[in-house]
């Protein structure tokens, strides 16, 4: 399984990214999954639906299948959050995994910076950025994109060695 990074300081663009590389490799004809990581407390079950009573009442894991997706809600209940290795042996076969956040996981990534962010560019500090997405001319000693070259990203992303 191929694994790509999407990084950046809050409100960079990432998750603008990460959906148009997923269209654009998927559109290709790949079968690609993601994972996005949230460092807020997340819950894609409502108070009162079937599912999360189950998960109220003690289920360590629930599936809600219908004939268009399943979901898994896996509860912690106070276990360690799992790593990305760890998520990633959970997903189903595929080309390419598209990851949004996990900043400090060694997988390669691509960083998305803005010239008016008010926060370094995450490559001065962290080696596993492999290509940089800005809307400014960046410094990086590596490929550096135009935020709106999703194309040429996703050529970029394709062409690197599986990792």
């Amino acid at each position: 399984m191929n694994v790509i990074g999407i990084v950046g300081w809050k409100n960079s663009g990432k998750t603008t990214l990460a959906s148009a590389v997923i269209r654009e490799l998927s559109a290709r004809g790949l079968n690609v999954s993601s994972i996005k990581h949230a460092h807020h407390l997340v819950d894609v079950d409502q108070p009162g639906t079937d599912s999360y009573k189950h998960r109220e009442a003690g289920a360590q894991e629930v599936i809600l299948a219908g004939g268009q997706r399943f979901a898994i809600m896996h509860e912690l209940r106070g276990a360690r959050e799992p790593t990305l290795d760890e998520l990633l042996t959970r997903l189903g076969p595929c080309d390419w995994v598209v990851v949004e956040g996990f900043k400090t996981h060694s997988h390669p990534k691509i960083e998305v910076h803005r010239k008016d962010s008010t926060r370094a560019a995450l490559y001065h500090e962290n080696s596993s950025i492999v290509a940089v997405v800005a809307d400014y001319a960046a410094d990086f000693q590596g490929p550096v994109f135009d935020i709106n070259d999703v194309s040429g990203i996703a050529d970029f992303i394709l062409k690197r060695e599986p990792s």
